[in-house]
């Protein structure tokens, strides 16, 4: 062999050597980095395997989770909506709630056409929350997270308007510092005069109430108004008409209407799953399914005085600084229920929800 030949087979084995280093490399690159794909091209051409990324795979990008299901989650993007899962580090965090949410804002790696990776999931600006069933009090389920306004919508009728209910909704939306207003479905069952004197407690201490009726359009367009810019929560009872509202809000839903039951006077659970659905307004609303039993999540007895607005000018002016307005001696709280500061219906609520009552 001649001095040119060995020198071109020394080089050829030195680069064998070095091939699976190379590789190594390589594909270390592909685990820490962007996941790669590695195509052959002809030694004639290169004599090199060569990594390409195929366009918009592994973009990251900002996204808002729109629906959740069984470990899937639907998330807008800028560049239409994904199917993501979690990363695996994501599902190992221990937390007392749930990791991801709709209305969560996320961090997510497109990973194949119309799939993602959910990377992290940004801090939340308010919850809505509720005590998981069968829990007994000790696990958060997280509803909805980023809400600006909490409708909740109770019926005048069929079933029967239940001040307890919308009182206890009230006051996960004061202790969770969100924003409520109140819709009286089902109007054209009752009278004018029964609506207003249901709803006067509520709007005599400023909450924004409207009556509403599916089949005269009553409300409709005040309730429409209150929605583009913002995340809107619409929740309540189940047959109270939150999917008939909706899809008055907006026709192409079509979500499903379930009957009333004439037994239990309570309604079916038409929505299954928790949604945030676009508006094309720049709002979103999410339709949650209906809750007959609703808990306090995570407020102590002690603070529940403070989720009762028309109580505030009164605190602090008990005889005793451990007051719990119940049966403690001049309770500045019970002397304004006395002379009708105070509605009766909302203090009643407050006792019992004190007492851990239904």
């Amino acid at each position: 062999m001649n001095e040119g030949a060995r020198d071109v087979f020394k080089q050829f084995v030195t680069n064998c050597r070095l091939l699976p280093a190379f590789l190594s490399d390589a594909f270390e690159c592909h685990r820490r980095f962007f996941p790669a794909v590695v195509r052959y091209r002809s030694l004639s051409q290169s004599g090199f395997f060569v990594f390409y990324t195929p366009e918009g795979i592994h973009q990251r990008m900002i996204g808002r989770i729109l629906r959740a299901m069984s470990g899937f989650y639907w998330v807008e993007t800028a560049d239409g909506v994904l199917e993501c899962r979690l990363r695996g580090r994501l599902k190992r965090i221990e937390q007392q709630s749930e990791i991801a949410v709709i209305g969560d804002l996320v961090e997510v790696v497109v990973v194949s056409p119309g799939q993602g990776a959910i990377e992290a999931v940004q801090e939340r600006t308010t919850r809505l929350s509720r005590v998981a069933v069968g829990s007994r009090g000790h696990k958060e389920d997280l509803i909805v997270a980023n809400v600006d306004l909490v409708i909740v919508v109770v019926a005048l009728a069929n079933p029967e308007f239940h001040p307890r209910m919308l009182d206890r909704y009230l006051l996960i939306c004061a202790h969770n510092n969100l924003e409520a207003r109140i819709v009286a479905s089902k109007a054209d069952l009752v009278s004018a005069d029964y609506a207003a004197h249901a709803m006067a407690p509520y709007a005599q201490i400023g909450y924004e109430t409207q009556t509403m009726s599916i089949h005269s359009g009553e409300g409709l367009d005040v309730i429409k108004a209150w929605l583009p810019g913002r995340i809107s929560v619409v929740t309540g009872k189940s047959g109270v008409g939150k999917s008939s509202l909706l899809n008055a809000i907006n026709p192409a839903l079509a979500l499903s209407v379930g009957a009333v039951s004439t037994t239990l006077n309570k309604g079916r659970h038409t929505t299954t799953m928790a949604q945030l659905i676009p508006l094309g307004n720049g709002g979103y609303v999410a339709d949650t399914p209906g809750i007959r039993e609703i808990a306090l999540w995570n407020i102590p007895h002690d603070q529940l005085e403070y989720g009762f607005r028309e109580f505030e000018p009164y605190l602090g002016e008990c005889r005793f600084s451990d007051c719990v307005h119940k049966n403690e001696p001049d309770c500045a709280i019970r002397t304004a229920v006395a002379t009708g500061s105070i509605s009766q219906v909302r203090y009643e609520s407050y006792i019992r929800l004190l007492a851990g009552e239904e």
